[in-house]
């Protein structure tokens, strides 16, 4: 964090631990006790929380069911102007993030967790990377924390992921220009599977991706609009077909858009039938 940054306003119990880190790493917040956290190690600390501090996200992120520690990657860099990056061995465009600078701060940040690699994974925002989905999100859920490592310019020196056993995920197919969008994204993804901040389990368990099928459609109020009727199962008050209804719904999407997850969905049926 830099000087110039103010802590948030967080509520909960606290637990304050002495360390002897150089003035400029020095930060006043504490961190909160058991609280679910998010480290990110950017060039552009002040993007966060961005809008995971907004809706269901940032109240819960003010209830202290999470926290978010953004840490300046630009602290750790070499000489007056503290470089981080560097031309890439063996020519080439662009410049590539130094092994040296990225080993110091996931040491500083590792320092602030007794966790271990699976309790508290290390990830690297890369569009090479294996593509994050619902199972990873529930997965980092279950962690203590997470710490992520947004990538620019043409990527990161290899020895480094090589080093931490860094795991390499993507958002999607397609590149940004770093990885602050992708980790809001997961964060986003991630926070909200968390214990109490969506106040509903149930609506988890009926969402896109839950149990291997995209969503069903959705309606509510006017029962008639521009012509268009609510299905009329979904008014008959009959659960159980108002059940099988949706089932075949998020079948049909499923088998239509997203050929990938029918086929493994309909795998796991069948083996699941013997």
């Amino acid at each position: 964090m830099s000087q110039d940054d103010k802590p948030a306003k967080s509520h909960g119990r606290l637990a304050i631990g002495a360390s002897a880190q150089p003035r400029d790493l020095m930060t006043d917040r504490p961190d909160l006790a058991g609280a679910w956290t998010a480290r990110v190690i950017t060039l552009f600390p002040e993007a966060f929380p961005g809008v995971l501090g907004h809706s269901l996200t940032g109240r819960a992120l003010e209830r202290g069911l999470w926290q978010i520690d953004p840490i300046d990657l630009r602290i750790f860099g070499e000489g007056r102007h503290r470089n981080v990056d560097d031309t890439p061995a063996g020519g080439g465009a662009g410049m590539v993030l130094r092994a040296d600078i990225m080993g110091r701060a996931l040491d500083f940040a590792a320092r602030r967790s007794t966790a271990s690699a699976q309790d508290w994974p290390v990830l690297y925002l890369s569009p090479r990377g294996r593509r994050f989905d619902q199972a990873m999100a529930k997965r980092l859920s279950k962690a203590r924390g997470v710490t992520m490592v947004c990538g620019r310019f043409e990527g990161l020196d290899q020895r480094v992921i090589d080093h931490y056993g860094i795991e390499e995920v993507s958002l999607g197919d397609f590149v940004l220009t770093g990885g602050e969008i992708a980790a809001q994204a997961m964060l986003d993804a991630t926070v909200r599977l968390l214990p109490d901040v969506l106040g509903n389990e149930a609506s988890t368990e009926e969402e896109s991706f839950s149990d291997g099928l995209l969503e069903h459609p959705q309606y509510t109020k006017p029962a008639e609009w521009k012509g268009h009727e609510i299905p009329p199962v979904l008014l008959s008050g009959h659960h159980g077909e108002i059940a099988k209804w949706r089932r075949q719904q998020a079948e049909a999407i499923t088998r239509e858009r997203r050929p990938d997850l029918w086929e493994a969905y309909a795998a796991r049926t069948k083996a699941d039938k013997g």
